[in-house]
This record gives structure tokens, sequence and C-alpha cells, in this order.
């Protein structure tokens, strides 16, 4: 079955090459003919000439990064881009969201949705649609929001994962945390299943990891291509009778996204080294699952340090009422504002204690795959107590090396391990909106404050379910 890629934004234009190329080289150096064929099949169409063709529309609102991304693809000697599954104009959306999905979005959703039919005709089995897009500028984000809308409507019984990449937290735009808030709140009703990476942990990756020193976003972006080929190259489930080609984004959504308040999923894999030291490393399975295990506990992104467990979470939260609370006015209604982010909270946050999990995927790819004892990720004390460990966690298979890694092994997780991520980023935008700074530059293309109000209810709902994970 074929996913249809819709690249949107700077960040999307950029992540989406990597990926692309990771996955054909991996398909190349695979030797495997059926595990090759599930790949061409999933990511690309063939020409009467035999070229592999992307099954991605790529949208920006400026061409430059458009035209690069195509240009190399073509280059690559291995696959391209469409010839006319691409739109891109000459004006930006000024790192503002409601320019993206008030302006931008609506004018041009009937080219965009035209260039995603054609690629989805070309399919013999849509297996869904993935949104690759930045949550902190104004295309990607709003203009994202809004496609991933009309996709939704036209596509209503597909499945829909949005795969979003997190700003800095140190700041990229100074509306960032506006931006990421809005697109959050619409996207949690649209999409099936939202896969985020953080630049933080990423950059930390590449110069921690990799020895990279000098660091650009063509190393961060080759990580998170490295990562999402993991998860979306064709994989054995218990049940395919070796037969590759399942839906990879319908079982992902089913085995991951099974309650509605819980959509955000976040990626580790092991081992990730420079590659001028992968000739002389060896990796065994045990030692690969209990690095990945001790890090999902933990919450540690990267695969370093001592991981020691503290115990169970405990989520009391203190707001300090009986010394009264600040409020804001705005269109003469006091709102209260919104306490500070994670310091007031009592007992543990992930990243300082034990990562509570709604549901795990566990991807093993490589060499005598079908001997890693995966019995530690089923452990019931890792989950919630509502959902047994059986139902709670899935895993995938395949004999076939990953990216020149002989073993290698991916977690996909419906944790608590983006719940500070997200609680610092809404406190950030409250007070930024309880302060009214920048409000004029939403309102002006149609975004009101009741909107706004409404975004921060939705995350807030969502914090809140993702913290009493018990």
């Amino acid at each position: 079955m074929s996913i249809v890629t819709v690249q949107l934004g700077q960040c999307g234009n950029q992540v989406g090459p990597e990926l692309f190329d990771v996955i054909s080289s991996d398909a190349q150096e695979g030797q495997k003919r059926a595990f090759s064929a599930a790949v061409r099949e999933r990511f690309f169409h063939q020409t009467t000439r035999g070229e592999l063709v992307a099954r991605a529309v790529l949208v920006d609102m400026e061409p430059k990064v458009i035209n690069h991304s195509v240009s190399r693809a073509a280059k690559s000697g291995v696959w391209r881009y469409g010839e006319a599954s691409h739109f891109s104009q000459k004006q930006g959306s000024g790192n503002n969201w409601a320019n993206g999905f008030c302006v931008h979005g609506p004018r041009h959703s009937d080219a965009v949705e035209e260039l995603v039919r054609r690629e989805v005709e070309r399919c013999d089995r849509l297996a869904g649609l993935m949104a690759m897009m930045s949550v902190a500028g104004g295309t990607g984000s709003g203009v994202g929001t809004y496609v991933t809308q009309c996709l939704r409507d036209t596509y209503p019984k597909s499945f829909i994962l949005n795969h979003l990449t997190w700003p800095y937290g140190t700041g990229e735009v100074i509306v960032q945390n506006y931006n990421s808030v809005l697109t959050l709140a619409h996207l949690y009703q649209l999409s099936d299943a939202i896969l985020v990476h953080e630049n933080d942990t990423v950059h930390r990756i590449c110069g921690r990891l990799l020895n990279i020193k000098h660091i650009s976003f063509g190393d961060v972006n080759r990580v998170i291509a490295h990562q999402l080929a993991s998860v979306l190259q064709p994989a054995l489930t218990a049940d395919s009778r070796g037969v590759y080609g399942r839906n990879p984004l319908g079982e992902l959504a089913s085995a991951l996204s099974c309650h509605p308040e819980y959509k955000l999923l976040s990626v580790c894999t092991v081992p990730q080294v420079p590659s001028s030291s992968m000739a002389y490393s060896t990796f065994t399975w045990p030692s690969l699952l209990k690095h990945l295990r001790q890090m999902l506990i933990s919450n540690a992104k990267m695969e370093e340090g001592k991981f020691r467990p503290l115990g169970p979470p405990k989520f009391t939260l203190k707001f300090n009422t009986s010394e009264g609370l600040s409020f804001v006015t705005v269109s003469g209604i006091d709102w209260q504002v919104r306490p500070p982010a994670c310091s007031e909270w009592a007992g543990s946050l992930p990243g300082s204690g034990f990562n509570r999990s709604l549901a795990n995927l566990l991807v093993l790819r490589g060499k005598d795959v079908y001997s890693a004892e995966t019995g530690g990720f089923e452990d019931p004390a890792l989950y919630t107590s509502w959902l047994s460990s059986e139902d709670a966690f899935s895993s995938w298979k395949s004999p076939v090396p990953f990216n020149k890694y002989e073993k290698c092994a991916t977690l996909v997780s419906n944790s608590q391990a983006l719940l500070r991520p997200l609680d610092d980023m809404v406190g950030k935008a409250w007070n930024m909106f309880a302060s009214r700074a920048y409000l004029h530059q939403y309102m002006k293309f149609g975004i009101s404050e009741e909107d706004f109000l409404d975004s921060f209810t939705s995350m807030e709902q969502v914090i809140s379910s993702y913290s009493q994970l018990h």
C-alpha cells in the first residue's frame, strides 16, 4: 500500500528529500527483492522508462526551497520528484500562522488538492497521507494546518499522519509558541496521529552521538529522516505471514493512538554512531533493547549516561491559590493567568522520573532479528492501568539491515515524553497572550482572541490527560 507525502513549508521541503534519500538508498542496499518491491510501491511510482518518482506533493509560498529540493532529487540519479507535483508562490506567510491558515490556505487550496488528487490516483492502494511540516513558522504551520483540514474533508476514511518538527526552545521565531499552540490545537481534531521530532533533541544527537562539530540544518534533517524512515520502511507484523506492504499508517495509528485524547508520538532510535565508527562497532540485540527500555522509562532522548528510574509519577498540581491568582483583562473579561509551566508542578514530570506510556511500538531491523527478546517492553508497570500490556505493546520486524546498520531498533512511543516541552510551549504562549503581545498581527488576518482561548483550552486538556496517565 502507498503513502502520499505532502511536504509543507521550508522545513517539510527540507526533511522530505532527506527522507526519500534514506528510503531509496536503503532499498538498494537491502538486496531482498520482496523488500525492495514493497519500498517502491509504498513511496514511489515508476515511469515507463523505469524512473522512480516520489509519491509526494511539495507546497511552499516561496519557491526557493522547493526548487532546491527538486533539483537535488533529480541529481541523485536514483529518484526524483514529479515534474508537476509542486506548488509555490512568490510571497511567504511571514511566520504568521493566521496569514497561512486564513489567507494563503483558502486562496490556494484548490490547486494543492488537485496535486494531491493526482498522486492519490496513481496509487493502486492508498495507505494514507503524511503531512510533513514545522509548527514554528507561517506556511508550514498555518497552510499546513489548512491543507490537513482539506485532506480530512476530501479523504474522510483515509489515515492522516502529521509529522511535526518542533522549534528550538531558545527560539527561532518570536511568535513560534503562538504558531505551535494554534497548529497543535487544530491538528488534534484532524489527524489520526501526530509524530513529533524536537529540534533540541536532534541537535544534541548530532553533537554528542554523531560528533558533528559544526551542526547545520542539513545534519538535523538527516537524523530526522533516519529515524522517520526506520519507522516507515516495510516491516513484518506478528500476523503478516511474511508479506511486506501492509498499511503502515493505519497500523501505526491503531497500535498507538487508541484514544482521541492521546495522539502525540515520540521516536527513539539505537544505535546512532558516526559513519567513521560503524565499521568498528558491534551491537547485540540484548544490549540495544536494554538501552532502549532504559531510555523509555527515564525519558532519556539519547543513548548516553546512566538511566535511573525514580519510581511511579506523582502528579499533584499546586497553583498557590491561597496566595491569590493573577488576572488579565481581555475584551472586558477577566481571564486567569496560567501558572508558570512545569515549575509549579509537584511530583515527578517526564525527564525527572518514571515515564508512563499509553502504548509503544518497537521496530527491529537487521541480522538475527527473530532472536531478539522483547519481553521487557511488555512489562505492565510501563503502561497505564486501564490498558493491558498485550494491547499496549506491538512490534514490527524485518531481517533487512537498515541504512548501513547491521542491527537497528526504533521505539515509537505514545507516552508522557512530550509533556514537559508541550507544557513549556503552552506556558510561554499564554504569558505572551496575557500581555497581548503581537495579537494584532493575528487579528488582522481573522484570528480572534476567542480562537486563541479555544486553542489554549484544547492544549490544556491534552496536558491534563497526559499528566494523569497512571
